[in-house]
């Protein structure tokens, strides 16, 4: 389409006039660019035109040099909110004096690669038609704009257009059409535009024998509050799929979803109906609000308020934080209900749209099979989810940096920039908390959070996920990259892709690697790695996880690790702490007293088992791992003896550890020389301190001061070694608040610079982006 805009300039073919071919990379389709470009050379009376490209936006303005000067310096200081400017190039060109107008030209459908922006949440200027009585939008769950709304999740090819959209089934009906054409509108080239006209439209469907009716439209959403206030668990269709939902301040409702779900006691993420509500339930500091009100609405960790009441006990057990997120979609925002509507619950449980272990469900049918037994209910529509997406993590740190801890909707498919140029390539990343990355030149692409890689459903997503990024940045891999767990599905799978010969990644230098490669460290000069999380394969066979590393992109070597000892029964000792607490004291030298938690947790035939087991190496793999450490102390300590979900012994333990962390400073100390750290110090003065009745959360403050303490330690003897002094924290067992803002605290003291995590995870969802940048420059040197 063309949209005229301006006057001809003065001048225009004298020397007066000068013409320029700018042209623009980054995300800058979706975001309001062309509109923006238009207005700005509307206002400086300029000539020419813009046009979407496969790679961008391309600009040819002519008029006097001054406005063209203009027009070039405010290109780059003044973009829409949602566009980010990677590049502009700029070309001298012959005056034409073609152009009478500025123009908006219809997009060009040459192959390239341009950069589609993440879904945002609903802006304030939507919000406001939603609840305005007046506006023709009102009430419609799907009022979006150029500045707000779905994205990465209705793309269905490049460039980015209607067409190229799950939109693209809904016609515009004429002032939907009148808007998409104006440059001067809002919603100019909005492509998931739309109204109560055009669709798309909300249904309630109610489980087969509920008393519910299916009902449509806007009586669906009131059919649905009714249901959740009534203690019923509603499946919503969001963005990136399905939500299981329900009143997060009624207990047999919170309780009955964990048991259909079987989530054991693994904390549930909430939404508030708004900030107001989220600071009644948690403490809510200037920046985690910044964070909960901003246009990504990912799910921010925050420390619950004792005693508020609004909560059932059954939402976060035993942990130290509670996910809270705000309204994202005007659906969500109906969900709880507009001035005047009927109450319902101001704060609803929020959480995936799956059976345990398997990938978020994003088609309908599916939903009403997969989900079946989970809930009472679905509000479905009918626009197609083109890509599965989560809910994003973080937690915002105490100087207002944030840590994110699972990276997808709102932060899918921005791309990072790169500090060193790596050839087309795809990592896979691990088995656990699996994303994929994609990177040629100097960028790299996550892909959503995909889950644990444990089945047919969630290989079957990754593939699905590795094909869409692929279509979407054009990039086509030349190698593979793959964790070195030779029992990974993971690796098996990026053997198949790369016809046997993967590129393998040793999984702590990935870690590494990719706290180096968000640094924008381009790996001339090693850093310090501290490698701390739960599993890893390590170089000699055993599994690693408590690393202190000398690394770069090249390679790795190992410094210092903490003590091994045995890992009784593999998954099934993780699953039972008080075991990995036996084998740690065993590993000692340590008696197994029966007064002790961990002991007393265990039956007679399961410490004659382990007994057994550990004496003659049974079913026993030797670890370093930190995790474990943290697992084996939660039971010592009596806090958590039997995990029902990853990482919950290492939760309790981090939770009872702050209710303490004020009311005492001392640490243990660990035994440290010859490259290995030994806890076993630490057990036996925790021991003591048990048997003086100290209190579990004295214990669990302790010890987190302790390995804080014992890593400064360490870095200390490699900088004398080596004479660095970067240090990158990276790994799981980082996502531990307590732990990794103590450990910063105390290196920056020492005189180090601290890589710490941003918007690449610590955990395995940042693995693939380590993999991508060792694995790249490891074939530029063969």
């Amino acid at each position: 389409m063309t949209a005229p805009a301006t006057r001809t300039p003065r001048g225009t073919g004298d020397a007066r006039t000068v013409r320029r071919r700018v042209t623009v990379r980054g995300t800058v389709q979706g975001v309001g660019f062309r509109p923006f470009v238009h207005r700005l050379a509307t206002d400086l009376e300029l000539a020419g035109f813009v046009g979407n490209t496969a790679d961008g936006v391309l600009i040819e303005v002519e008029g006097p040099p001054d406005g063209v000067a203009r027009f070039c310096d405010r290109l780059a200081a003044e973009p829409p909110p949602l566009a980010t400017v990677t590049a502009v190039g700029v070309e001298e060109l012959a005056v034409t004096g073609a152009d009478d107008t500025f123009t908006i030209r219809s997009t060009d459908r040459s192959p390239g690669r341009t950069l589609l922006p993440p879904d945002v949440a609903t802006c304030t200027d939507c919000l406001r038609e939603l609840a305005d009585p007046a506006d023709r939008r009102h009430r419609h769950p799907f009022v979006t704009c150029t500045h707000c709304g779905p994205r990465f999740t209705i793309a269905t090819g490049m460039p980015y257009d209607r067409a190229f959209t799950t939109m693209a089934g809904f016609p515009l009906c004429p002032a939907c059409a009148r808007e998409y054409g104006d440059p001067g509108d809002r919603r100019f080239h909005a492509q998931p535009v739309a109204c109560p006209d055009c669709g798309p439209r909300l249904r309630l469907v109610p489980a087969p024998g509920d008393a519910a009716r299916p009902a449509l439209g806007a009586d669906a959403l009131t059919a649905a509050r009714a249901l959740l206030a009534a203690g019923r668990i509603v499946a919503v269709k969001g963005l990136g799929g399905y939500h299981l939902a329900c009143d997060a301040g009624d207990a047999t409702a919170v309780d009955t979803l964990r048991a259909r779900k079987a989530r054991g006691g693994k904390p549930f993420a909430v939404m508030c109906a708004d900030l107001d509500t989220a600071q009644r339930i948690a403490t809510v500091s200037a920046a985690e609000a910044a964070t909960l009100t901003g246009p990504r609405r990912p799910i921010v960790l925050l420390r619950p308020r004792a005693g508020q009441g609004m909560l059932a006990p059954g939402v976060c057990p035993g942990s130290p934080h509670l996910g809270v997120m705000l309204p994202y979609t005007p659906l969500h925002t109906l969900l709880f209900g507009l001035p005047g509507d009927p109450p319902g619950p101001r704060v609803l449980v929020m959480t995936s749209g799956n059976r345990s272990g398997e990938p978020i469900v994003t088609d309908d049918d599916e939903a009403l099979t997969r989900l079946a037994g989970l809930a009472d209910a679905w509000l479905a529509h009918d626009r197609e989810v083109s890509a599965p997406c989560d809910d994003s993590l973080l937690r915002v740190r105490a100087d207002g940096t944030e840590q994110v801890l699972r990276r997808s909707r709102g932060y899918v498919p921005r791309p990072l920039r790169l500090p060193v140029a790596v050839r087309p390539a795809l990592a896979v990343g691990g088995d656990l908390k699996n994303a994929l990355c994609v990177g040629e030149g100097d960028q790299a692409w996550f892909g959503p959070h995909i889950g644990d890689m444990g089945d047919l459903t969630t290989l079957e997503a990754a593939r699905r996920a590795e094909t869409r990024m692929r279509s979407l940045t054009g990039v086509n891999p030349e190698l593979v990259a793959a964790d070195r767990h030779p029992g990974y599905h993971s690796a098996r799978w990026a053997a198949r892709l790369a016809g046997g010969r993967p590129v393998l990644v040793q999984h702590h230098h990935a870690h590494i690697a990719s706290a180096m490669a968000e640094h924008g460290l381009d790996g001339t000069t090693p850093v310090i790695g501290v490698a701390f999380d739960g599993t890893g394969y390590g170089d000699d066979g055993t599994v690693w996880g408590g690393e202190i590393l000398l690394a770069d992109y090249a390679g790795h070597r190992r410094l210092a690790h903490l003590a091994p000892a045995p890992l009784p029964g593999g998954d099934a000792g993780v699953a039972n702490p008080c075991r990995l607490a036996l084998a740690r004291l065993w590993a000692a030298g340590l008696p197994w007293d029966p007064d002790l938690p961990c002991t007393t947790a265990c039956t007679r035939d399961e410490l004659r088992v382990l007994e057994r087991q550990l004496s003659r190496g049974l079913a026993c793999v030797a670890t370093s791992s930190m995790g474990r450490l943290f697992d084996a102390v939660s039971s010592l300590a009596g806090v958590c003896h039997r995990a029902g979900y990853e990482a919950q012994a290492a939760l309790e333990l981090e939770a009872a550890a702050a209710s303490a962390w004020g009311a005492d400073t001392s640490a243990y100390a660990f035994g440290i020389g010859d490259g290995v750290w030994d806890p076993a110090p630490v057990l036996r003065a925790l021991v003591a301190d048990l048997r003086r009745g100290t209190p579990p959360a004295v214990l669990a403050a302790r010890f987190h001061r302790g390995v804080a303490r014992a890593v400064v330690e360490l870095c200390r003897g490699a900088r004398r070694d080596t004479g660095l002094d970067v240090v990158a924290l990276s790994g799981g067992v980082f996502a531990n608040a307590l732990l990794e803002e103590e450990c910063a605290r105390l290196l920056a003291g020492a005189g180090f610079s601290v890589l710490r995590h941003g918007e690449v995870p610590p955990n395995d969802g940042g693995l693939a982006l380590g993999q991508l940048v060792v694995a790249a420059h490891r074939r530029q040197e063969e």
